[in-house]
């Protein structure tokens, strides 16, 4: 007869907090993703505004000074790629300890099942050895 794994309850929570961790890990990749595309449209519309230096001067000081304004929004942009590089890496930390976690329990449950067909095996080989001792009884017709 087969015990339940004892501690099934813990695997299956253990489970859980681990695919909670991948998926704030899978939501950490997808905002450090949108923090580098934004960074790179916003070096992309840096890149292709130019100033002018024919252009009357009001209009060369405006456009110097949409240059600054983008070249602060690039380097905040910056920033942010950091930031989400930091929280993908925390997640991601997170994620591997969550895993040995469950994966250690996960072991456990597997030494449980072969413990469990070895006394399986052991009770049948015992019920074999007691029929195969037993003396024939003499048919009489």
């Amino acid at each position: 007869m087969r015990r339940a794994f004892p501690l099934a309850g813990l695997l299956r929570v253990r489970s859980i907090a681990e695919d909670r961790a991948a998926a704030e890990l899978a939501e950490a990749h997808r905002q450090e993703q949108a923090a580098r595309d934004r960074a790179i449209e916003t070096a992309r519309l840096l890149g292709s505004s130019a100033a002018t230096a024919e252009a009357e001067p009001q209009a060369f000081r405006a456009s110097v000074a949409a240059r600054m304004a983008m070249s602060a929004l690039l380097v905040e942009a910056k920033a942010d790629v950091a930031v989400a590089e930091s929280r993908t890496a925390q997640r991601a930390q997170a994620w591997s300890v969550a895993r040995q976690a469950t994966r250690t329990v996960e072991r456990l449950g597997e030494k449980h099942d072969e413990e469990q067909r070895t006394e399986e095996l052991k009770a049948e080989q015992a019920a074999l050895d007691e029929i195969a001792g037993r003396r024939p009884t003499e048919v009489t017709t």
